[in-house]
């Protein structure tokens, strides 16, 4: 079920800054954190990250880092700060949802002349 917009902006302002949770392996876990972000680390090397849409659909969000990868993400995250990602996460498909994570915290795209957004 995906949530109102209102509530989504309102529990970001409100609940904690997304963090980092770093997982070794060749996958995301089956079930990702409600919140927090999950790095792939392998041979000490960050490869993927994953998280679950924000907009409350539950879609799980793959995003590939290693530079030969089309397309690939930064992502900046100091030892105890929140994550960020660049560039935005746009879905294409299901919720459609579009936005950054900067400092840990989503920032929406806003998409004007689309009749679907905000629900």
């Amino acid at each position: 079920m995906r949530w109102p917009m209102w509530m989504v902006n309102i529990l970001e302002k409100v609940l904690p800054a997304r963090k980092l949770e770093v997982f070794v392996g060749e996958s995301l876990p089956s079930k990702l954190p409600w919140r927090n972000l999950v790095v792939l680390r392998d041979a000490g090397d960050d490869w993927s990250v994953g998280m679950r849409c924000p907009c409350g659909c539950g879609q799980a969000i793959e995003l590939a880092l290693i530079p030969e990868a089309k397309p690939r993400w930064n992502l900046y995250a100091e030892q105890g700060s929140p994550p960020t990602l660049s560039p935005s996460i746009w879905l294409r498909e299901g919720c459609h949802s579009h936005f950054f994570v900067r400092r840990g915290r989503v920032e929406w795209v806003r998409k004007t002349g689309n009749p679907r957004w905000p629900r």
